[in-house]
């Protein structure tokens, strides 16, 4: 079949490979190239790059607006396929393949449609995560469905370490679905239950509050690692947990507490303790709490002389 594919991250490279192997993608539609790093330097999507790397045709465009219309109908594609592009499409683009587009979303729709699901997921505290692959309408997420697939979430797994994963048993379940629409085999059915909204995750989602019980710190911690990365704020400056775990061995310490155990950084919280294990502390690398902790003393004779209350600021 020609395709049509739209994408932007890193988690649309398993789908756009596979597609690539088995069919003809006409073009690649994908988010303009975007300033990364402290130098802002213009930088290609991931998409953008494995696109160059396939020698497939690439439309840059933020909006999916009526010149992009016009050069995706000249190719005249049988289908469009969509993975976290970033953008809404509408009609008449909609309608502009002869099969229309489908979209490959990483939740078990209804549940969590929007830009969002995984994270969402996780800080909920969902026991089990998907991905829908379904025909792309004009409402939001809410197409019938094609097909779909489950998985738990683990007890300590990040939406980055779910991500992944879903990208990939997300990609074989797409090319799975075009395949049968080739054929012509493929059936939907209407999506059914609850419909709940995961919409964009920002930065506020991302501090913790220490004042919740330790679960629920635990699974926003895990749920905004790697983008855009839990943090806290001690002396005034930003520090970004990169991995924790909740301490149920030790006592409890009163919210927003930071205590050092035996070597173990611990933050209090509404319930157990959570331990820092590594943290990235603004202006440095990434590094083990301890070795964080100990920086702390830089220049001060005793660190227990200094009270937690002083260097923690809580949300």
């Amino acid at each position: 079949m020609k395709l049509v594919f739209a994408g932007t991250p890193a988690v649309a490279l398993p789908t756009l490979d596979i597609l690539a192997a088995h069919h003809e993608i006409v073009s690649v539609i994908t988010r303009e190239d975007a300033p990364q790093g402290r130098k802002r330097v213009l930088t290609p999507s991931p998409v953008a790059s494995r696109a160059s790397e396939l020698g497939i045709p690439t439309i840059r465009a933020n909006r999916l607006d009526d010149l992009v219309t016009k050069q995706v109908a000249d190719l005249q594609p049988d289908l469009g396929v969509i993975v976290a592009y970033g953008g809404l499409v509408r009609n008449p683009l909609l309608e502009t393949p002869r099969l229309g587009w489908i979209n490959l979303h990483f939740s078990l729709l209804p549940r969590w449609r929007g830009a969002a699901p995984v994270q969402w997921s996780v800080m909920s505290g969902d026991s089990e995560a998907g991905a829908s692959v379904f025909q792309l309408v004009a409402a939001l997420d809410a197409g019938p469905e094609f097909a779909r697939l489950t998985r738990p979430i683990g007890a300590h797994e990040t939406s980055g370490h779910l991500l992944e994963a879903l990208s990939h048993e997300g990609a074989a379940l797409t090319a799975k679905v075009v395949d049968e629409l080739e054929a012509g085999t493929a059936r939907s059915t209407p999506q059914h239950g609850e419909v709940t909204l995961a919409p964009k995750i920002t930065l506020e989602h991302a501090r913790i509050d220490w004042t919740e019980a330790a679960d629920v710190a635990f699974r926003r911690i895990r749920a905004t690692t790697p983008e855009p990365g839990a943090f806290t704020v001690v002396d005034g400056l930003r520090l970004k947990i990169l991995q924790a775990a909740p301490a149920y061995d030790t006592a409890a310490l009163s919210p927003g507490t930071l205590d050092n155990d035996g070597g173990r950084v611990l933050i209090g919280t509404a319930t157990t303790p959570i331990e820092l294990l590594q943290v990235h502390p603004a202006g440095k690398k990434p590094m083990s709490a301890t070795d964080w902790w100990r920086g702390l003393g830089a220049g001060q004779p005793h660190l227990a002389d200094i009270p937690a209350t002083n260097r923690f600021d809580t949300p």
